[in-house]
């Protein structure tokens, strides 16, 4: 169970980009809780990038901002550089992991616990190194599964959905709907920008607000789903 309930909802959004700021307004508007994954070798970074013929831009928040943007919510890690950690040697994946916790750990006050692999390409021997010779006790991929079983392997987190696409609704209807005898999980990821490129923050706004406000369920952060445990 979930502090007692036995649903729970969590978000992951990844990059630490400028729109994390809309979500997070949404979120606290809604009463829902995020995790935001972060580079700590790109903050302050400017990007823009055509994606099917959108300009869409991904500029990186400040490392000096991150504590305020982010309060009430959980960060964690997504490599100090956002490199394929499959092609790096083991010296260099626990580089881009532990140093990019401890950045993070002193820029909001607490233990970064948490991971996404960047561009979600893991391995077992990425796993293995994680396991033994970093700080991490969570990492999700980008695989998704369209139901709500909680994940048995930490270290390989599929989630339900990603937060746009056909049946996403129809996902959350069936999700809201539930009256599970097993704890369920509806975990949702993706990238803050991806509202500017389909333009469809409305969606996402009526989203958060037929998620919200639902007595069975739990709303919390990765942390806090995944492994029990309360922070902040």
């Amino acid at each position: 169970m979930f502090f007692g309930k036995m649903k729970a909802v969590t978000f992951s959004y990844d990059d630490g980009v400028t729109q994390d700021l809309r979500v997070i307004e949404m979120f606290n508007r809604y009463g829902l809780k995020g995790t935001f994954n972060l580079n700590s070798g790109g903050f302050g970074t400017r990007e823009s990038r055509d994606i099917e013929g959108t300009l869409v831009y991904r500029d990186k928040v400040f490392a000096h901002d991150v504590k305020r943007i982010y309060e009430g919510h959980e960060i964690a890690s997504h490599t100090v550089n956002h490199p394929d950690l499959t092609r790096l040697s083991e010296e260099d994946i626990v580089y881009q992991i532990e140093e990019d916790r401890k950045r993070l750990s002193d820029l909001c006050g607490y233990e970064i616990l948490g991971l996404a692999y960047p561009c979600g390409y893991v391995d077992d021997r990425v796993v293995n190194i994680i396991k033994t010779r970093t700080g991490i006790r969570y990492a999700r991929t980008v695989n998704v599964t369209a139901d709500f079983k909680p994940n048995r392997d930490l270290y390989r987190l599929n989630f339900s959905t990603r937060n746009f696409g056909e049946g996403l609704f129809e996902l959350v209807e069936r999700f809201i709907e539930s009256k599970p005898q097993e704890p369920e999980i509806l975990s949702i990821w993706g990238h803050a920008y991806e509202f500017d490129w389909h333009r469809d923050w409305h969606v996402f706004e009526e989203l958060c607000r037929l998620l919200s406000g639902h007595d069975d369920i739990f709303y919390g952060t990765n942390r806090e789903v995944f492994l029990g445990e309360k922070f902040g």
